[in-house]
């Protein structure tokens, strides 16, 4: 069997005293939709910072597409083919859409800058429309198809994407899932997704974890874990 495009060994993570992560251990292949879902707190955020390097893991080891990233430095993961739309989207409000998108493309060198920019507009029309205006002045979901688009434009080969729904009105959080879905199904885009919108996640993984505590506490396939009663009560029925 090949080996994973990410995988993730038994790392830890902590703020100070504060263990976030404990003995985590994940593998996404390549082009899978791999989602993580868990409560408030679970340290699902922290996971997809600690790939990037911030915090650093304490133990464990994660390994990209053969090679150990678990000490380089945050700019050099993201030379690596690995991009992030963060939680909270963190667009650079007053910037214009166009010069968020240059943000975006300025890790490989912006080499391919024109064609990346009609590929994303292409994806999201309506960025296209608001290329002149300011990220600060974009509706929610707008600011998420911008932090999503920045992030392609550096031609990652692994997209994190952590709370894409966040906040969003349902018709919005739809697109957002269609789209992943699309340039994963169309480009072989592997995805690694963390959501608390864990419906529309599971329905959309080929692959699932659960995070309880900083610890992962089940995994299978997306609907294989969507159908059993434990998740179903714990996070699809108003549970915590």
């Amino acid at each position: 069997m090949s080996q994973p495009l990410l995988r993730i060994e038994g790392v830890e993570a902590a703020y100070g005293e504060i263990v976030a992560l404990r003995d985590v251990n994940i593998d996404v292949n390549a082009g899978e939709i791999v989602t993580l879902i868990g409560a408030n707190g679970a340290g699902k955020s922290t996971l997809m910072m600690t790939i990037f390097g911030s915090p650093r893991a304490r133990a464990g080891r994660i390994i990209f597409d053969g090679s150990d990233i678990t000490a380089m430095a945050p700019h050099d993961i993201a030379r690596s083919g690995i991009a992030q739309s963060p939680e909270g989207r963190r667009i650079f409000a007053r910037m214009s859409v166009y010069e968020n998108l240059q943000m975006g493309a300025a890790v490989n060198g912006g080499a391919f800058f024109n064609e990346d920019l009609e590929r994303v507009f292409a994806i999201f029309p309506r960025l296209k429309e608001r290329m002149r205006q300011s990220g600060g002045t974009l509706s929610g979901g707008e600011q998420q198809m911008l932090a999503i688009a920045r992030a392609l434009m550096s031609r990652p080969r692994l997209l994190l994407l952590d709370e894409p729904s966040l906040g969003l009105a349902p018709l919005v959080v739809k697109l957002i899932f269609d789209t992943i879905r699309d340039l994963n199904k169309r480009e072989g885009l592997t995805v690694f997704l963390v959501e608390q919108n864990a419906f529309h996640a599971l329905k959309l993984a080929d692959r699932a974890y659960v995070l309880v505590n900083g610890r992962v506490t089940m995994s299978g396939g997306g609907r294989e874990l969507l159908a059993r009663p434990e998740i179903r009560a714990a996070y699809l029925e108003g549970g915590a």
